[in-house]
């Protein structure tokens, strides 16, 4: 909601307030019965920074701490841009919040860089890809769902899978259940969400980015992430499992660039995890205060 350069050095603050009542399709993403905001809200929030501070690279966001929305009110967001290095021009990047008068949660931590002389992907001429093989995602979601992704219609945006090897191509559309909030995104975290969706549907993904994966891996660590269009409605992905986690490129419709990410890593979340996560943010409301009490008064005593 506001950006403030900072008066000492080239950083810069991003502020702003998320809740389910201002943005309702959030509620729609949940893992093991806890809301929680997307890894590629995230994302979303660091590349916008990013473009302030004139870095079109996301060079890396490691996700420390889930964001768990409360069903009432909201929470406090902060996007902290630091100083550039002065060479190369890398700055951090840190997202934190608070609910109510709590004490700040770090979430997200990472490196943004200038995009002079990133490379950038070519147009996806062929589609679908030649020899990959139809994966059925009619009941897709609700396979996730016994893995303990809670995907409500906002984040339902999966609609063919292909597969190829160890590859994985999808096809992935904006719900129309948000088309009114769809304004204000580089790329709508719900789309770029669903775009990781083929992965998880046909199974190619463990905790490390690779393998065969059949539990419940939430984002972890993004790389060398680029927005190279903005406004997307609809989505080709294709999705590399590698040695160190999956590569991402998604294309318009007629095959331009949208999205790169050079790598992200996956990491298993179990119920447990998420509800400790949402207890700090809870806990921060809580203090102890040392009560004085009267000692008794004895008539016995000399």
């Amino acid at each position: 909601a506001a950006a403030v350069w900072l008066a000492e050095g080239d950083g810069l603050v991003l502020t702003g307030r998320l809740s389910l009542a201002a943005m309702p399709w959030l509620a729609d993403h949940a893992v093991h019965g806890t809301v929680l905001l997307p890894g590629t809200a995230f994302v979303d929030l660091a590349v916008h920074a990013g473009d302030l501070a004139g870095c079109g690279v996301l060079e890396e966001l490691t996700l420390q701490e889930p964001l768990v929305l409360p069903a009432s009110g909201g929470v406090q967001v902060q996007v902290h841009v630091g100083d550039s290095d002065g060479g190369s021009g890398r700055r951090s990047v840190t997202v934190s919040s608070r609910e109510g008068e709590g004490e700040w949660v770090r979430h997200a931590v990472g490196l943004l860089a200038p995009a002079d002389g990133e490379p950038v992907p070519d147009r996806l001429s062929v589609w679908p890809p030649a020899g990959a093989v139809a994966v059925p995602v009619d009941d897709a979601y609700e396979r996730l769902a016994r893995r303990g992704y809670g995907y409500g219609p906002a984040f339902q945006g999966l609609r063919q899978v292909w597969q190829a090897g160890d590859t994985v191509y999808s096809e992935v559309e904006l719900p129309q259940v948000i088309d009114s909030d769809a304004a204000g995104f580089g790329l709508h975290p719900a789309l770029l969400d669903a775009a990781l969706h083929g992965l998880l549907a046909t199974g190619s993904s463990n905790s490390n980015g690779n393998g065969n994966g059949g539990g419940t891996g939430l984002p972890f660590v993004w790389s060398g992430v680029r927005l190279l269009a903005g406004g997307a409605r609809h989505l080709r992905v294709v999705l590399t499992p590698g040695s160190g986690g999956v590569s991402v490129a998604a294309f318009d419709g007629v095959g331009q660039p949208v999205l790169a990410a050079r790598s992200l890593v996956l990491r298993e979340a179990s119920a447990g995890q998420l509800t400790g996560a949402g207890g700090q943010v809870r806990q921060s409301l809580f203090t102890v205060d040392w009560v004085p009490l009267p000692a008794p008064q004895d008539s016995d005593t000399a």
